[in-house]
């Protein structure tokens, strides 16, 4: 861990960390103030809840989010790269709608700790985020501040330190405390996103922050590296890879690089699914000359058989409550979603619209199923309820949309889209709607899995 949050004020609340330190210095007397707009603001124990994110007809929050100043020597590039880096993650979660700073008030009382709320009446934003920051070093502190300007109140505050290189986490963790107090549950601006591209020539697996930057390979093993799929844990990622020639599953541990040969069945050992206690893995075995869905333990011992029949079988997903698996089969004649019980038990057939349906992943809630399926000559995709009613379509554009991964709060979807020529990562909302594209290597880039949150 490079950096840690030393102390946090919200409602109700009062840091320990603080009252110990009465030092009457500028840091002090912030704590004391955001300690004094508690207090003056009530004592509610929830966060509110502004805004309806289920809702399609969802009104992004206005926000006006202040230049964070200086404790001390001012760095300009670090002020600019908070503010960049905050407003960037505000603005791609489609929650938010930045206030520009023309449109603040002229006097800097409106921006002060706490602020003037009067000079904010008849301003259009509704939130305002103000923080300062200080740089030791290569060791830098970070504190935001919360208000809502609509019930001048203070909602939260909190403090983060650590190395300069550790800006980014610090402000997508900001971000996520911003995301908790307007829509009642935490953002997912720290977790990544893990894929397949062709950038070094060959196909290998790399990862990359939700934001679009920090782009990491995580494989380099010259080989064919397919269907990545993060542990619930987020430290392994299992892989299909074709090191020894054969299709073998593979775990890849993040924190030492390590690569570990798993399931090595001659023919198929692909798409691999964790259950959601990360104790067994589903996947595509081939047997009998067609693929069928496997259950292995996460040492890739006791492989047990869910299917049997004379079609192919792929692509299996969990449900969060670890009961049931989706699957493609083609026992109808063509590719459908269906469902079974974990024990292969009552299969039943999900989609009958469309005549290819693919790549099917379960909600993080469970109450949704998104896979991508053709419709008018291309593939989109699509969301249907694990009853199979309901089904919605979220893309509609030229290019094929392929391969949807959930969020692990279910509020955005990733994907693959041939949009603009060549296959590219995109993330949307999970109704489909500010959808933006996330890559743009110079390879083809396909298969997206999105990590659970992570403990930084």
């Amino acid at each position: 861990m490079s950096w840690r949050w030393e102390s946090g004020l919200t409602r109700g609340e009062c840091s320990t960390d603080i009252s110990r330190n009465m030092a009457m210095d500028r840091r002090t007397i912030s704590a004391l103030i955001l300690l004094l707009c508690t207090l003056i603001s009530g004592q509610a124990s929830g966060a509110r809840v502004y805004i309806d994110i289920e809702s399609p007809e969802l009104r992004p929050l206005p926000i006006a989010v202040a230049r964070f100043e200086a404790m001390g020597k001012s760095e300009p590039e670090v002020a600019s790269r908070i503010m960049k880096t905050l407003t960037n993650d505000l603005t791609i979660s489609g929650f938010f709608e930045i206030i520009p700073q023309s449109e603040f008030p002229p006097e800097r009382e409106a921006m002060a700790n706490p602020p003037d709320f009067d000079r904010w009446v008849g301003s259009r934003a509704e939130a305002l985020v103000t923080g300062d920051y200080s740089v030791e070093g290569n060791r830098l502190a970070i504190e935001f501040r919360l208000f809502d300007l609509v019930e001048k109140a203070f909602l939260s505050g909190k403090r983060y330190q650590g190395e300069t290189k550790s800006l980014r986490d610090m402000i997508h963790r900001i971000a996520n405390e911003i995301t908790y107090w307007i829509t009642g549950e935490r953002g997912v601006f720290d977790t990544r996103i893990a894929f397949v591209s062709t950038i070094s020539g060959n196909k290998e697996i790399y990862a990359i922050d939700f934001d679009g930057h920090q782009l990491t390979q995580l494989t380099k093993n010259g080989s064919i590296n397919l269907s990545p799929a993060w542990s619930p844990t987020g430290r392994v990622i299992a892989f299909t890879s074709y090191i020894k020639r054969n299709p073998d599953l593979y775990l890849l541990d993040l924190a030492r690089s390590v690569q570990v040969r798993l399931s090595t069945n001659p023919g198929l050992n692909a798409a691999a699914a964790w259950s959601p206690d990360g104790t067994m893995m589903a996947l595509m075995m081939r047997r009998e000359g067609n693929a069928e869905i496997f259950i292995i333990s996460r040492d890739g011992t006791r492989p047990r058989r869910l299917t049997k029949s004379w079609s192919s079988e792929a692509s299996p997903t969990w449900s969060p409550d670890g009961k049931k698996i989706a699957f493609v089969s083609d026992r109808a004649g063509s590719p459908q979603i269906y469902t079974m019980d974990v024990n292969g038990r009552n299969p039943k057939r999900l989609t009958f619209l469309g005549s290819y349906n693919a790549s099917p992943c379960w909600s993080p809630k469970g109450d949704k199923i998104t896979y991508c399926g053709r419709m008018d000559g291309h593939f989109d995709i699509f969301t249907i309820n694990p009853d199979g009613t309901g089904i919605r379509r979220l893309t509609e554009v030229s290019g094929n949309n392929e391969s949807p991964t959930w969020s692990p709060d279910g509020r955005f979807i990733a994907f693959s889209s041939t949009r603009e020529g060549r296959s590219r990562i995109y993330v949307m909302n999970a109704n489909g709607a500010n959808q933006r594209r996330l890559t743009s290597t110079r390879g083809k880039e396909s298969s997206p899995t999105w990590s659970p949150r992570m403990d930084r």
